[in-house]
């Protein structure tokens, strides 16, 4: 929640002080992986069992890919995003003064709930795109303050990462619950795996409680890719076999959370939430 703000001397930017609650009582689900394994039809499917599942309670769907790709998959229109709020909290910081800079902090809020779609199933927020270069670091501090907040009011909150390691990197947030890394068959897909381990286990970029890989797009050679899969040494969730009906969904922009119940991709992803809740 935030508390309070100010101008730095040359009033370009806002300074920010900060209060986050000390525990949270919200689930907090990440997935990440290299672009292209399926990531985001993934996380269209989980979704829909999350809705379904009385375990999940009330979901909360974080679109943090700036191309809003979980959008596009749940066939569902944004009108705002949280970039779209930070440009507008930049542009009129820079212009206002100091009393201005301090009731636009106030409406923050109410600018981060406006950005919120409630749906019967869930509710979504995309982060979308940031047009200003440089470093905004109190503003994007203000951003994810508010995010928190708002998250306070859900049990499940499920984020689609952008594609590779950017966001872990950055620290977009601080502590999981359960992070899910996406890999297709492939040797490459399976490296940014480890990639991944190593930035949690080692570097110790984010906290997470649990590590979790999931293999999507399983052919043929079942056994040598359960056998490449434990080789990264993470805890792995399941495994989703090529599915045509995710692959037509995709074809004609149809929804995923429209899949068939007894879609092989669709049970597969079922059979992951259940391990994961």
């Amino acid at each position: 929640m935030i508390k309070s703000a100010d101008t730095k001397p040359d009033g370009d930017e806002m300074e920010v002080e900060e209060t986050f609650p000390e525990s949270a009582k919200s689930r907090l689900i990440a997935v990440c992986g290299k672009g292209g394994v399926g990531k985001t039809a993934f996380t269209a499917m989980m979704s829909k069992v999350l809705s379904a599942s009385d375990a999940a309670g009330k979901v909360l769907l974080i679109d943090a890919d700036p191309a809003k790709g979980l959008t596009i998959a749940l066939d569902v229109e944004v009108k705002k995003t949280m970039g779209e709020v930070r440009e507008e909290i930049i542009a009129k910081s820079k212009r206002a003064k100091k009393e201005e800079k301090v009731q636009l902090v106030d409406m923050l809020d109410y600018m981060a709930l406006e950005t919120l779609i409630e749906q019967d199933e869930y509710a979504l927020m995309a982060m979308g795109r940031t047009e200003s270069k440089g470093c905004f670091c109190p503003v994007n501090s203000l951003l994810r303050g508010s995010i928190e907040s708002l998250s306070e009011q859900f049990d499940t909150i499920l984020i689609d990462g952008e594609a590779g390691l950017e966001q872990i990197n950055r620290q977009i947030v601080r502590h999981l619950d359960t992070l899910i890394i996406i890999s297709d068959a492939t040797s490459r897909g399976l490296e940014t795996a480890r990639l991944v381990k190593a930035m949690v286990e080692e570097e110790k970029v984010i906290k997470c409680d649990r590590l979790g890989l999931v293999i999507n797009r399983v052919q043929d050679n079942v056994e040598m890719v359960k056998k490449a899969a434990e080789s990264v040494g993470v805890e792995v969730l399941g495994y989703i076999p090529q599915d045509e009906n995710v692959a037509y969904h995709d074809l004609v922009g149809k929804a995923l959370t429209e899949l068939p119940e007894n879609s092989p991709g669709f049970v597969a992803v079922q059979q992951i939430v259940d391990t994961v809740l």
